[in-house]
């Protein structure tokens, strides 16, 4: 019966002596920096789901709704149904914010789920008139912007700049605000916000008054 042989600190750095070179033999390179790689591979499919024949009767608009699929935002067309005017709701910008805010707000089909998307926009969040002095085209919100959790304010903020009532076009900033007197501030739809929703600045840039292609001047 063999015995094992005690191994002493001399041993044991010549152990790891050996270890440490056959690592950098093979084209190993130890190191103590994290390393992104991004994030981990998703399993769910974000097939973009074909929309129900019951939406062909709706009466609305055609928009993008920007959902969440595999931890980025994914853009879904749906027919969105234009809510009735009434009271701050006459003007047409928060008219359409409202309707997309409804549609992002919207319980999800099972083949949605199935496909892997989910929405982060809470319920009742709702749009309302901009206030005297706000720059065109602003939707003030029934809760500050920075409030919302990160991914919710990322697909809001890229729902309505999709839409040429609310955004002056693509790749332009959209305005929000808060119910209260607060100056409201303008986000961009970037790719980063695309690919990594949660990383939204929370606090936008200080809007500047300016008129707006699209936008009612008020």
């Amino acid at each position: 019966m063999r015995r094992a042989l005690p191994v002493g600190p001399v041993a044991s750095a010549l152990l790891l002596a050996v270890v440490a070179a056959s690592a950098t033999g093979c084209g190993i390179r130890a190191t103590t920096v994290p390393v992104d790689v991004g994030p981990a591979p998703s399993r769910v499919s974000c097939d973009t789901p074909a929309q129900p024949s019951g939406q062909n009767t709706v009466q609305g608009f055609r928009a993008t709704v920007e959902l969440v699929c595999g931890s980025q935002l994914v853009g879904v067309e749906r027919v969105v149904p234009v809510p009735e005017k009434r009271g701050s709701l006459k003007d047409p910008v928060a008219l359409i914010a409202q309707a997309l805010l409804e549609a992002l707000e919207k319980p999800l089909s099972a083949q949605e789920r199935d496909a892997g998307f989910t929405t982060g926009v809470p319920d009742q969040l709702m749009a309302t008139a901009p206030r005297s002095g706000d720059p065109a085209g602003t939707v003030r919100l029934s809760r500050k912007p920075e409030d919302l959790p990160p991914v919710a304010l990322s697909q809001l903020v890229c729902t309505l700049a999709g839409n040429e009532t609310i955004s002056a076009g693509p790749g332009r900033p959209v305005t929000l605000g808060g119910p209260d007197a607060d100056p409201p501030r303008t986000w961009e739809c970037t790719d980063a916000v695309r690919s990594r929703p949660e990383s939204v600045p929370t606090l936008g840039e200080i809007a500047r008054p300016s008129a707006s292609p699209g936008a009612t001047a008020r």
